[in-house]
């Protein structure tokens, strides 16, 4: 096929749709009408000579090709936009950039409100969305442009840049009072935490690691998707868990839950950011990578230096 028969525009939409598996969502962010996404979309099909999406119960999938081509579009697109950026200024007040994402649950709600507030006084136009992806994807998708930013502990995310933002420990938190932590402060040893039951988080594996390299696993009593329903269980109950510091602390100020700080091995970690070296001086990734570090500079804990 001659590229002389490709829109450019018809690449974004190709683009959008093997995103977000929608149509319609494809159309509303690209500022297209319904029916002109489809003719477009129909366009495209006839000069592949493929179906490229077929219909599901959730919106469209891609066919064999449509997956084939995917990365190497949005690597193309990637390539152009960084090319025009080169020589461009960002002005976040002129700005209407939806920037994405990946953050854990305890990222969303430790990190995010204060980015959402510090964008917003630099630029009312710009948005902010939240993309966590398993962390084995999270290095193509920063490549592909599907994902801007990436910020966590992520030792699995490799090929990326990174700077250190924070360093953090994991601690144990669990209800005040609880006979364990009494114990604990005249006699504070490995042996005393290994009475404790734990409550964990499927998706924070690291967690699970600490208490299977303890021989604590079998003192786990319950799994769950997110951080954020366990300091109301933990309050409740006799069950403890591990958090990091950092987020374990605004629970503490209720004054129905206490932090002890065992002198465990793999127990401290850093919370980096990643991202792609295709978009490394693109000035506006460069802008928000500046607001993120002043953002953790602001956290009460150690933080490394660039």
């Amino acid at each position: 096929m001659n590229i002389n028969a490709i829109d450019l525009n018809l690449l974004r939409l190709f683009d959008m749709v093997w995103r977000y598996r929608h149509v319609s969502e494809a159309a509303q962010r690209l500022g297209l009408s319904q029916p002109a996404a489809s003719q477009g979309l129909a366009r495209l099909r006839r000069l592949l000579g493929d179906a490229l999406f077929e219909r599901s119960s959730t919106g469209v999938r891609p066919t064999p090709l449509a997956e084939r081509l995917a990365p190497k579009v949005q690597a193309a697109l990637a390539m152009l936009e960084q090319a025009l950026n080169d020589s461009a200024v960002f002005d976040p007040r002129q700005s209407q950039r939806c920037w994405r994402l990946h953050l854990s649950d305890i990222g969303e709600a430790r990190f995010l409100p204060d980015l959402v507030r510090r964008l917003a006084l630099e630029g009312s136009g710009m948005q902010l969305e939240a993309q966590p992806l398993p962390h084995k994807q999270i290095g193509a998708a920063l490549q592909a442009g599907q994902l801007d930013l990436a910020i966590g502990f992520l030792p699995e995310v490799t090929d990326t840049l990174q700077q250190p933002l924070l360093r953090d420990r994991y601690v144990v938190l669990l209800r005040k009072g609880h006979e364990v932590a009494q114990r604990w402060r005249t006699n504070p040893s490995p042996g005393v935490l290994s009475q404790l039951e734990f409550a964990a988080v499927r998706t924070h594996s690291d967690t699970l690691r600490i208490l299977e390299r303890m021989h604590w696993q079998q003192r786990l009593r319950l799994t769950v998707s997110h951080f954020l329903s366990l300091p109301g269980i933990v309050g409740s109950s006799d069950l403890a868990v591990l958090m990091p510091r950092n987020f374990a602390r605004g629970f503490v100020a209720s004054q129905t839950l206490e932090i002890l700080e065992p002198d465990l091995p793999w127990l401290d970690f850093t919370v980096s950011m990643h991202w792609s070296r295709r978009f490394d001086q693109e000035p506006g990734l460069q802008w928000l990578r500046a607001e993120v570090v002043k953002l953790f500079c602001t956290f009460p804990t150690e933080s490394p230096s660039p």
